[in-house]
């Protein structure tokens, strides 16, 4: 496999860390361990709407089941709102500094904002590093279908088969793969791979290990 032109980022999960959001959790009167289904259940149904051809902002989905677990609009606000602050996961600044030196571009995609994406790189100083910030509003189509993949490289300027996407979803590897871009999978957990998924072109357990596994002549 030759090195990509290009790495494309998705964030929520791979690159920020969502833990501090538990605490937000507790601080509406609500357990932490709500967050796992929450996430996982905005994640369902904004791939739901784009199964069915439509489209929902990734904070509409979001407060929309938040709404059916906690006990005030105020308090889903809450929860939502500390997208704003959160960190990057330990590996990342290695990881994106390792493909920036490698000459490889950097850009990210994200069924959340370019706002949240950039202010997460912002505040861990590596917004540098990367070239593009690209959302999936202008496709509306939440990935993995197709479109968000070839919009973004519509965007950088590439064909799918020179754009490599990394994610720590499967799911999100798969869409990837299957509109014809390098899938590359960061497997932090550990965990075997769900073989109803077309299987990723390289895998690793940090992202300075899949930077270096993604760049290999």
């Amino acid at each position: 496999m030759a090195p990509p032109a290009v790495v494309i980022f998705d964030v929520n999960e791979t690159l920020s860390d969502l833990s501090p959001l538990a605490a937000r959790f507790e601080e509406v009167g609500a357990p932490a361990e709500l967050l796992t289904a929450w996430f996982a259940s905005t994640l369902r149904d904004g791939i739901a709407l784009a199964a069915s051809g439509s489209y929902g902002d990734f904070r509409d989905v979001g407060r929309a089941n938040l709404l059916q677990l906690l006990p005030t609009p105020e308090a889903a606000d809450h929860i939502l709102d500390g997208f704003g602050s959160l960190p990057v996961h330990p590996d990342v600044p290695e990881g994106l500094r390792a493909l920036d030196a490698g000459g490889v571009r950097i850009a990210t995609l994200t069924n959340g904002t370019t706002q949240i994406a950039r202010g997460l790189l912002e505040r861990a100083g590596l917004e540098g590093l990367v070239e593009r910030y690209l959302d999936v509003s202008d496709v509306r189509r939440w990935k993995p279908a197709p479109e968000p993949y070839a919009y973004a490289c519509r965007e950088l300027g590439v064909e799918p088969a020179q754009a490599a996407l990394i994610a720590v979803h499967p799911w999100d590897v798969h869409g990837a793969k299957r509109a014809g871009l390098v899938g590359a999978w960061l497997d932090r957990g550990g965990l075997p791979w769900p073989e109803v998924f077309t299987r990723p072109d390289v895998s690793a357990r940090d992202l300075p290990a899949l930077a270096s596994s993604i760049m290999a002549p």
